[in-house]
């Protein structure tokens, strides 16, 4: 067993890693303060191929693996991780098109979404459905040719960035669930946005609360089967993006912090020479190995079509925490300047703060491991 990455994936790691250096780096801090998402940046990677990168090169894509993605949002993330999630969320919902979208729609959808020419949004989340997507009150009625959407939406991530929302509703009884769930697409200027959260991390990015009103969609955006979507969602596992995402905000916040402590002097030493702090960054470099192993890992499991489920678990749990007690640390290791705006260890647990809840709150993967443990 080599843990080695191939060719392929070592230069997609040193050209994200490159680009993501010279273009998000720079303008990430500013960003974050000003609360705007550079719309530029994702131009620019679609013509390096990445906002495409999962998508069959038949219809115009890279073709890539979920270990690929895995390599490049821990790139992106290390630089801005909200650059990261508006990749990651439209890559999702082209996986979703790809595995159960028909024919004609893959032909409309996918090469614009490539290309970056066509951008697509995810809406599952809503008051009442959070952790339990039972929930469900938007609701899809058939109507001849079109279906009719009521309902609302919020965490609507890339929202304002989109030109679709993957829509998921209800189309059948209580009784039939959850058989009973259905997704489409539905255009963003088709909702009304309610409201708007100021958020503690991820500034850079809005997900808002946002509703339909007897909104017509016609079948042909219908994507998968009639009342099979909530049972499909569990079949992608691009969701590997979100321990991918932990993954590069800890490496950035160990990285910056070995550079502080090397140059920091206090006593007439460097701060990183003494046994306290340096036992404490060996900690945090051993974690951030730990959380990309077991990231990889999940991610080459579904992309051998074996079962992720545990792999996946253990790799959101561990990442995502791993990632807040990073850069908590980091900061705690910058100091007090470390709690201030002139460095980036404070965005980047402002940031982190966000993953052990964003794609299920850690509780319920939690739940998940066990019951594959027990189920072995």
């Amino acid at each position: 067993m080599r843990f080695e990455e191939t060719e392929v994936q070592r230069a997609l790691r040193e050209a994200v890693r490159s680009f993501a250096a010279a273009e998000i780096a720079p303008i990430a801090g500013e960003c974050d303060r000003e609360g705007t998402f550079p719309d530029g940046v994702l131009t620019e990677m679609a013509g390096m191929g990445l906002t495409g990168l999962t998508v069959p090169e038949s219809y115009g894509g890279e073709g890539g693996s979920l270990v690929e993605l895995v390599v490049a949002v821990e790139e992106l993330s290390a630089a801005m991780m909200p650059v990261a999630s508006a990749l990651s969320l439209h890559l999702g919902v082209a996986r979703v098109i790809e595995r159960f979208g028909s024919s004609a729609l893959k032909g409309e959808f996918l090469p614009e979404m490539a290309a970056w020419q066509t951008v697509c949004a995810l809406g599952y989340s809503e008051d009442d459905a959070g952790s339990d997507k039972t929930g469900l009150e938007t609701t899809a009625e058939r109507d001849g040719d079109d279906w009719v959407l009521s309902g609302h939406k919020r965490w609507v991530t890339n929202f304002f960035g989109a030109d679709y929302v993957l829509t998921y509703a209800k189309t059948g009884p209580e009784s039939a669930a959850p058989r009973n769930v259905t997704a489409f697409l539905v255009p963003t200027d088709a909702f009304e946005v309610d409201h708007v959260w100021d958020t503690l991390g991820a500034r850079a990015l809005k997900s808002p609360r946002v509703t339909l009103r007897d909104v017509r969609v016609p079948d042909r955006r219908r994507v998968g089967e009639v009342g099979t979507a909530a049972l499909d969602r569990g079949r992608v596992h691009t969701g590997v993006n979100v321990p991918a995402r932990a993954v590069g905000i800890a490496r950035a916040a160990l990285e910056e912090t070995v550079e502080y402590t090397a140059d920091r002097e206090q006593f007439d030493r460097p701060v990183g020479s003494f046994q306290g702090p340096r036992w404490r960054v060996a900690d945090m470099a051993r974690k951030v190995d730990a959380a990309r192993l077991l990231t990889l890992r999940a991610a080459d499991r579904a992309d051998r079509g074996a079962d992720p489920t545990r792999a996946f678990a253990a790799a959101k749990i561990d990442a995502t925490e791993t990632a807040v007690e990073v850069t908590n640390a980091a900061l705690e290791l910058h100091g007090g300047v470390g709690y201030t705006a002139s460095r980036n260890v404070e965005r980047y647990l402002r940031d982190a703060r966000l993953l052990t809840i964003a794609g299920g709150p850690n509780a319920l993967h939690r739940n998940a491991l066990a019951d594959a443990l027990y189920d072995e």
